[in-house]
């Protein structure tokens, strides 16, 4: 996908949530990965929090990054898979106003490249809610590069064309 040079770059601010029962920060493998991917990108690290698989606890937290001015898009990684346990798409559809279904479908579909079948376990998706991006990954570093590399590298970066998520950032409170 092309990058037109003659754009300015606009960096985002980005908040990290890792969602998972038996990491902490020392262990957090794939958030990790998905900062150092951010911060090369040029986009600035605004947040990060790692919460434990508890549905009301994600949604107070996407509220509170909603909420915030210094946060332009929330990126997740970890449950999303289909035990009892995993329910960051269940929080993520609480705090949403628009569904993306183009950005799971395309992950899983990069995903397969990598996995093969077993990317049918993963419901990564995303969202807009009241003007802030998130984006739900699985909670491997192989998914959060596959999500990184194959598609937000792109669309979070202002000089992407033929069109991206950040030039239709100042738009997405209109009604």
């Amino acid at each position: 996908m092309p990058i037109d040079e003659s754009r300015t770059f606009t960096p985002v601010r980005i908040a990290v949530l890792t969602v998972s029962d038996t990491r902490g920060l020392a262990e957090d493998r794939s958030g990790d990965t998905l900062v150092a991917r951010l911060e090369a990108a040029g986009h600035l690290l605004a947040d990060r929090v790692i919460l434990r698989d508890d549905a009301d606890a994600i949604v107070d937290q996407l509220d509170r990054w909603i909420d915030d001015t210094q946060v332009d898009c929330v990126i997740t990684t970890g449950g999303t898979g289909v035990t009892g346990r995993d329910v960051t798409p269940e929080a993520v559809e609480r705090v949403a106003d628009k569904m993306i279904p183009g950005f799971g479908e395309l992950f899983r579909w990069l995903s397969y490249q990598t996995i093969g079948t077993s990317t049918v376990q993963s419901r990564a998706c995303a969202c807009v809610a009241r003007g802030t991006y998130i984006f739900a990954l699985p909670g491997s570093t192989g998914a959060v590069k596959d999500a990184w590399d194959g598609i937000l590298k792109d669309q979070l970066d202002s000089r992407h064309r033929p069109c991206n998520f950040v030039e239709l950032m100042p738009r997405l409170m209109e009604r």
